[in-house]
């Protein structure tokens, strides 16, 4: 069956360019209005011009597309709003979020200044959840979103020299996470791309070989399979050079050590055990985990 969209008005932060581009000229093309978003700055999120943006809308719109452009930052939320209203005004509705927007400012932490740390963060994650607290009652209202956040194997797993970028990656993962959580009786999917793609973002971190696998477009399959009508909820979807891998947070079933004087010991002596992944689980929310430990302390006092 194949995945359309006509009808839907979808945004996408970060568009002027590299994946965001990329998400929406599919998009457009498989027949939503897109509001092409993009500050227009540099790769550290320095300067801003509304050029890249209004280039890829008058893309979209010479192929027949409905697009208009917005150079909002999403490190101003009353300027995101005014964004969400525009797209109202102009179509009525939004059914589709991708919070795309990113900025690097690699260091190591030795040698990072707080301040990056904190644009980073404020880029990245605060710029997740002011787009989409500006979307959330319109979806809420009309019992139906779609919104995915874009994550990185960065935070999922760690990168020399991105401490800042990394926590704010992964930061997203636990937001979609409870979002996914509080929009579901609305239908209201949030899930999360980690892709892998050869942008002004990476061109300096990878060798040209792999850069000419890794085009944009490769990514972007994922992105629309996470936004469709039948979509999943709370996925962590991979993706780069055309494959694609699903990313879990997942509980093992450890071990019951007591609170005993050599609990600690008995900790650092039993990490194998206690990392056993053998029956570990995919928890449906956080009490899992308090569930599981409660569990075992009952057991072990019978």
């Amino acid at each position: 069956m194949s995945i359309r969209f006509d009808g839907q008005v979808a945004i996408v932060t970060g568009a002027g360019g590299g994946l965001g581009r990329q998400h929406a000229l599919a998009l457009a093309a498989r027949g939503a209005a897109v509001v092409v978003n993009d500050l227009g700055a540099s790769v550290d999120g320095a300067g801003g011009a509304p050029a890249a943006a209004n280039a890829v809308a008058e893309e979209i719109r010479a192929a027949g597309g409905k697009a208009i452009a917005d150079g909002a930052s999403v490190t101003d939320f009353a300027a995101v709003q005014a964004m969400v209203q525009r797209a109202v005004k102009e179509w009525g509705r939004v059914d589709i979020l991708v919070n795309n927007a990113g900025i690097l400012r690699d260091k190591s932490f030795a040698k990072m200044e707080l301040a990056d740390f904190r644009l980073v963060l404020d880029v990245h994650l605060m710029g997740a959840v002011h787009c989409s607290k500006a979307v959330w009652e319109l979806m809420r209202a009309q019992n139906y979103g779609r919104i995915v956040m874009t994550t990185s194997s960065s935070g999922l797993y760690g990168n020399f020299g991105q401490s800042n970028y990394g926590a704010a990656k992964m930061a997203l993962v636990g937001l979609m996470q409870t979002l996914a959580l509080e929009g579901a009786k609305h239908d209201i999917r949030v899930n999360c791309l980690a892709p892998t793609a050869a942008t002004r973002m990476t061109e300096n971190l990878l060798p040209e070989a792999m850069l000419k696998l890794l085009e944009p477009g490769a990514v972007t399959p994922g992105l629309l399979a996470l936004v469709a009508r039948d979509a999943p909820t709370r996925v962590i979807l991979c993706a780069g050079a055309g494959s694609y891998e699903r990313a879990h947070v997942t509980l093992t079933q450890g071990i019951h050590v007591g609170v005993g004087p050599d609990a600690a010991e008995q900790i650092a002596s039993r990490l194998d055990a206690i990392a056993d992944r053998d029956g570990e689980t995919v928890p449906e929310s956080g009490t899992a985990q308090g569930m599981l430990e409660t569990a075992k302390a009952m057991q072990a006092a019978r």
